[in-house]
């Protein structure tokens, strides 16, 4: 049902939330949600400024009393995902998003909500409106495109900020404190084609869909299949057995997530269509029982098409493309020796594009040593090395190391038990967060990250619990307090 934001509580902080919901600020696209938090800023007389890629800092003193205490940022980032389902119209770049409270949950009608982050910077907008709270002095950090590339965190100068404790406001299980991340960093393959003339014969394609996919980090150790992987199984399993022709493979959509589909265009004579069908089924059959749990709606086709108009790769090209992307790791390298549970080091085959002369092949790894991530991308280009393609490895980000004996993370836990009476749960993440590159930025940065439950961030299922919210709002006031 319906429901009006101003009947939720905390009030102040639903009063900014139902503001950003009217305000465009898609990844890249922040400058108007930048605009509101600076005219804010100007109206509460409290000094802000924006660097040159559209970060804002705002600072407020010390409630009376509290202004000897050491400098508390409390951080967000101004992006979101903008995702609708196909039947909602909706123009993300002036339509306000439209939400509906059903039970203790608050999600949008058909698009995504942006409580990630958007709860967080309503959350730091009502701390800088509080006239009645205890805190010491403030310093608030918006960033920009942090969804896309952490492009905001990643830019940010060393003199932009004065603190050295952050309150990061963007994780989305209330009652558990983030206390790291991994880094990450693509590898890019490029490896070189060459073709044959035209072969006669039927065009078809074979297609592998129907998988779970999912972040490549949060998700890489549940199992699920990729389906590039599955793929070129399939081809190197039939490519000794039947006749036919490889024109292109591709797969996988985004870097950061696990393909769930792949295709590769073939010529082959029409006599073995029924002969290439059959043996593709059987052995994808044994494929899927191997992921009978975590891909049960996996499946495959062959049919003809019509619109393909690049020749067959040589015999020598295909195999090599083939061998190369049965090579490459995915998955899980290593668990935490210390943490229970937690990824340490995995890859993720993400992509693979073919073109004219050249096969391009995107693999995103990830891990929360530094020398581990070394590693695993050194594996990577000795394996591109071995094909005979070139390896490109842009610079990636770093992780955030987890700080047990963090002094912000023990106060932190005595607050949360002293106001609910329960010991908060603690854990790192297998993805990237903005503390990491923070962390590397400002040395000696004390850091914990907190927020409401969340559930379905990035998709138009989206929502946010609202008790957790009253929860997570009375958690931060009495945390600034005992800061203080």
């Amino acid at each position: 049902m319906k429901e009006s934001l101003d009947n939720l509580e905390p009030k102040r902080l639903w009063k900014y939330f139902k503001e950003i919901l009217k305000i465009p600020r898609c990844s890249g696209q922040e400058k108007a949600i930048g605009d509101y938090i600076i005219r804010q800023a100007q109206e509460l007389s409290l000094k802000a400024r924006r660097d040159e890629v559209g970060n804002v800092v705002v600072q407020k003193p010390a409630s009376a009393g509290k202004e000897a205490a050491a400098i508390t940022i409390l951080q967000a980032h101004l992006d979101m995902v903008c995702e609708k389902n196909s039947d909602i119209i909706h123009d993300f770049s002036k339509d306000p998003i439209k939400t509906q409270v059903e039970g203790e949950w608050l999600k949008a009608m058909g698009t995504t909500l942006g409580a990630d982050n958007g709860i967080g910077v309503a959350a730091a907008l009502a701390l800088m409106e509080s006239d009645n709270l205890v805190h010491g002095p403030l310093e608030f950090l918006f960033t920009v495109d942090e969804e896309t590339g952490l492009t905001g965190a990643n830019h940010l100068r060393s003199d932009f900020l004065q603190g050295r404790q952050l309150l990061n406001l963007d994780s989305e299980e209330e009652g558990t404190f983030t206390i790291g991340c991994s880094g990450g960093a693509d590898s890019e393959i490029f490896y070189p084609v060459q073709r044959t003339e035209g072969q006669p014969g039927l065009l078809v394609e074979v297609k592998v869909f129907g998988l779970r996919g999912g972040h490549s980090g949060l998700d890489i150790h549940l199992g699920r299949a990729n389906a590039i992987k599955i793929l070129a199984r399939l081809l190197d399993s039939a490519r000794d057995r039947l006749p036919f022709m490889i024109i292109q493979i591709d797969g996988g959509n985004k870097r950061n997530a696990i393909a769930r589909e792949a295709k590769a265009n073939l010529v082959c004579d029409a006599a073995h269509f029924s002969d290439l069908n059959s043996f593709f089924e059987k052995e994808f059959g044994l494929i899927k029982k191997e992921f009978r749990a975590t891909e049960p709606e996996a499946k495959i086709s062959l049919q003809q098409v019509s619109d393909v108009k690049e020749e067959p790769l040589m015999p020598k090209s295909a195999r090599g493309l083939i061998n190369l992307l049965l090579g490459l790791p995915h998955g899980v390298l290593s668990m935490h020796r210390e943490i229970p549970d937690l990824v340490e080091t995995s890859t993720n085959l993400a992509l693979v594009r073919t073109e004219r002369d050249r096969a391009q092949i995107i693999c995103s790894s990830r891990s929360s040593v530094a020398s581990a991530l070394a590693a695993t991308r050194s594996m990577i280009r000795a394996v591109a090395d071995l094909a005979g393609a070139e390896c490109r490895q842009p610079e990636g980000y770093p992780g955030w190391e987890p700080n047990l004996a963090s002094p912000l993370l023990h106060l932190a836990k005595g607050v949360y038990q002293r106001v609910f009476n329960r010991e908060p749960l603690f854990k790192a993440v297998h993805a990237g967060l903005e503390c990491g590159i923070i962390g590397e930025k400002f040395p000696g940065m004390d850091m914990i990250s907190f927020g409401p439950t969340i559930h379905n961030p990035h998709s138009p299922e989206e929502k946010i619990n609202l008790p957790s919210v009253e929860r997570f709002w009375e958690f931060l006031v009495a945390l600034l307090a005992e800061l203080a």
